[in-house]
């Protein structure tokens, strides 16, 4: 739907990560008036490491009531599980650059780079507030349907005990859910006197050489740390719900000796003895959870409007918007298991377009009901409730996309990023430097993605 365009807006968009940036991309293309408020001192998000984790809470629980101070979950080793080709946004490709990291599934560093020379190629720093905290986001007025609505955003500059107080038209979520642990109960847990940590604050392997670690999570974390820890752990448990395991992970098991599969945890005993459910035991020098993260928003008064239920954040309209209050609030990058950045970007030109009047959205009866058909159709699925926003399908995207007139997923993308969950699947330990894909490479290669920006600078030389 299409409607008439509005003068130019103040809008506020918390976080420089991925969705952050290229919200502010959008934004300013639409001619809006944008702020930026980011608590690090760089871009980057998720994607700027933070090595220094001494003095942190280890389960990652913010004790303080203020918000955690490590953002990033990103560890030392880390590297891409996508193969880069598939990463980047619609016109601005993630190319190999001369003198660095080169690798197809390259360390956490090339991303983090990568978003560097976004920011930069867009123009986008100058808009972002650095080392600025958002203590609090609510509504100044209420008008109709979120129409006429202002938010009061109050900041902290980073060693600064002053509040800035501000007033804007329009506020973007783009905070990120990897910074808050989600943690299991564990009978025994709160008594268990050796050390336990969340992988939210795990970095290097160190730190646990001779040691008998149990990481509790088959996910992609889990398994990567455990395969880091067997070259100095005397022994790592892998701890998972279940024990049908990948083909990947049967060849990594059975390659070393100190690694071994067990079932979820009965119970902890003070003495470091740690019980699985199948009665077997073992007395456990550290427990790494990598067990996933919650969404959290502990700056943000939407007077009830919004909550968050078991991880399910709502009511959204399309995973984005809250019909009581949008378009004036909207959120980017809640949605889990898709390619993120093309997407985050679609769901920051409907932002844009929106609050420039280029677009409408649904009535608020529509979106309440749209919501509602979603909900249901997860529950007939057998889908938990804390898995609402992971949605791995393509035609999602697609289908998202058309909202705002975005390009489907090219086929290419969509291949690669199949062929190398599967290579993860049956090759766990070298999926991201051995791969047969090379067909479809280079049809990625001669796309329009990867040739705009010679035709670029074909054009510019001219």
């Amino acid at each position: 739907m299409v409607s008439v365009r509005n003068p130019p807006r103040n809008v506020c968009v918390i976080g420089a990560g991925p969705s952050g940036l290229v919200a502010a991309r959008e934004l300013k293309k639409e001619g809006q008036k944008v702020v930026v408020l980011e608590q690090n001192h760089d871009v980057g998000g998720q994607w700027l490491y933070d090595p220094k984790v001494e003095g942190q809470d280890p389960l990652g629980k913010d004790t303080m009531g203020s918000g955690l101070t490590v953002h990033s979950s990103i560890y030392d080793s880390l590297r891409l599980t996508s193969p880069r080709e598939i990463m980047g946004f619609t016109d601005f490709p993630f190319l190999i650059k001369k003198g660095r990291d080169t690798r197809r599934f390259p360390g956490h560093k090339e991303l983090f780079l990568y978003l560097k020379d976004f920011c930069e190629w867009f123009g986008l720093r100058e808009m972002i507030r650095f080392n600025t905290k958002v203590e609090y986001v609510g509504i100044l007025d209420y008008g109709a349907f979120g129409e006429d609505l202002k938010w009061i955003v109050k900041s902290k500059v980073k060693d600064s005990d002053e509040v800035i107080s501000e007033v804007f038209d329009a506020v973007v979520v783009a905070t990120g859910h990897y910074s808050y642990p989600r943690l299991p109960s564990i009978k025994g847990m709160d008594a268990w006197r050796r050390k336990q940590m969340h992988s939210h604050l795990y970095r290097v392997p160190e730190p646990f050489r001779d040691q008998v670690v149990v990481v509790v999570g088959n996910s992609l974390s889990g398994q990567d740390i455990a395969m880091e820890l067997v070259n100095v752990a005397k022994e790592i448990h892998l701890s998972s719900k279940s024990l049908n395991v990948s083909e990947g992970l049967s060849k990594v098991i059975s390659k070393h000796d100190n690694l071994h599969l067990r079932p979820t945890i009965e119970c902890l005993h003070e003495d470091g003895r740690v019980v699985f459910v199948d009665g077997s035991g073992i007395t456990a020098d550290t427990i790494i959870y990598c067990t996933g993260y919650s969404y959290a928003f502990p700056f943000l008064d939407t007077k009830g409007a919004i909550g968050i239920d078991d991880d399910r954040v709502g009511p959204l309209y399309e995973h984005t918007f809250p019909p009581s209050l949008a378009p004036s609030l909207s959120f980017i990058g809640i949605p889990r298991k898709l390619i993120g950045f093309p997407f985050f970007e679609s769901q920051a030109k409907w932002i844009a377009q929106l609050l420039s009047g280029k677009r409408s959205l649904p009535p608020r009866d529509e979106m309440m009901k749209s919501i509602q058909e979603f909900y249901k159709s997860r529950e007939a699925a057998g889908i938990p409730k804390h898995n609402t926003h992971d949605i791995a399908d393509f035609e999602y995207c697609d289908k998202y996309g058309d909202y705002v007139g975005f390009p489907h997923l090219e086929e290419w993308r969509k291949d690669l990023c199949i062929s190398a969950l599967i290579n993860s699947d049956v090759n766990l330990e070298t999926y991201r430097d051995i791969y047969d894909d090379e067909e479809l490479l280079q049809v990625a290669h001669q796309s329009p993605h990867f040739t705009q920006l010679e035709h670029e600078a074909l054009s510019s030389s001219l």
